[in-house]
Order: structure tokens, then sequence, then C-alpha cells
């Protein structure tokens, strides 16, 4: 349908000048928080979507997103050293779970007027279809993003949430590994069987349920 695809042009668009910006910012601030300033250094604790900008994800989110429905890209990563960071392993984290926390804070503002459109049946009536299904689109992406990146699978930020509740010597022993071989790990979790995932069997039904909580389906 032409205005899905409108709503889902403008989502991709929102996204790459605040969702991406905004997940970035987080991980710089709480690092800078912790005590690392690298990536204020860099130029990096900043809202600017210019500094955060990575073509090639910023590309892969636009035609997954319009092309099938479902968004999967990237941001440039923020870069962070662990070294400086108060608290250890809880402080690397600390911030790697910053990121993932600010899209659950975008999807929650943004179905906070969805979930009152949906209750208020004479306003839904007079409100645009379109801005509806950009509300939806951005709660969804938002939720996709935050969830996908909660996996402990290196190098998503779950993973380093994950490295922190292992006791030293098993982050000592299986960090290395994960990380070696974290993309292929991910790869077989979304594409293994073929049609009927099991990553998809797990990550889905959650996603749905998030998304109903949010807006109140």
């Amino acid at each position: 349908m032409p205005e899905q695809t409108i709503a889902s042009v403008i989502v991709v668009a929102i996204m790459l000048l605040v969702g991406f910006p905004v997940h970035e910012f987080a991980h710089a601030l709480a690092a800078y928080r912790l005590g690392d300033s690298t990536a204020k250094l860099m130029g990096r604790l900043t809202l600017n979507p210019i500094a955060h900008f990575d073509p090639l994800g910023g590309i892969l989110l636009a035609v997954s997103f319009i092309g099938v429905g479902f968004g999967f890209g990237w941001a440039k990563p923020t870069p962070v050293n662990p070294t400086n960071l108060a608290g250890g392993r809880r402080g690397e984290a600390l911030v790697a779970a910053a990121g993932p926390i600010s899209n659950l804070v975008l999807a929650a503002a943004a179905a906070l007027p969805l979930r009152f459109i949906y209750a208020t049946p004479e306003l839904e009536a007079q409100i645009p279809q379109l801005v509806t299904v950009i509300l939806a689109l951005f709660v969804y992406i938002n939720l996709v993003l935050m969830l996908f990146n909660l996996l402990p699978i290196p190098p998503l930020d779950g993973s380093k949430v994950l490295f922190a509740f292992l006791s030293p010597r098993l982050s000592w022993q299986w960090r290395p590994v994960l990380e070696q071989y974290g993309f292929i790990l991910i790869l077989l979790l979304f594409f293994l069987p073929p049609g009927n995932s099991i990553g998809s069997q797990i990550f889905f039904p959650i996603l749905d349920a998030l998304f109903s909580l949010l807006v109140g389906l």
C-alpha cells in the first residue's frame, strides 16, 4: 500500500535522525558518566545524526524495513575504553545496556499517544491513518532494535551484559570464542531451520507481546 510505504520511509528517516543517534548518545553518555571520555573526545557525545551515521547500516535499515517490513540496521559504534570505566565489567554492562534502554524509552514515548488514540474511537476517526501507522511503526522498530541488541551474542550489547554476570573465569574462557564466532551464531539462530528459525520462534512472540503491552492492543 502507498500509505504503508510512505509511513515506512518517514519512520526510517526518523530512526536515522533520532532513533540511532539517541541509541549511540546513550552509550556515550553512560561511558562518560562512568569515567571514559573516549566518545566525547571523538565527537560522539552528541545527538547530531551525522556523527553517528553509518552508510552501510543506514542503507540496510532502509532496504530491509521498506522492502520487507522488518528493520535491521546500525549506526556507527560508539568507541568505549572499558579500562577507564568505573565498576569494571559491571560498568561496561551499564554502558552496553544504555543503548537498548534508550530504544525502549523512545518506543514508550511514541506508544503513549498511540495508546490514547486507540482508546478513543472518536479521536481515532479524526486522526489521519498515516499518523497512527507512523507511530505504530516507530514503536515496532525501536522494540526490534532493543530486543535484537539485547541478545547475549557478540558484537551485540547483550553480550557485554552477559559477561558482567559471568564469573571472571568463565568470562575469560568464553568471551574470545563468542566474539570470534558471534556473527555466525546470529546467522544460525535466525536462518536455521529455513522459514521457521529458532530465533524467530523466540524473538517475534516477545516482540508482539511488548508491542501489545505498550500500545494497549
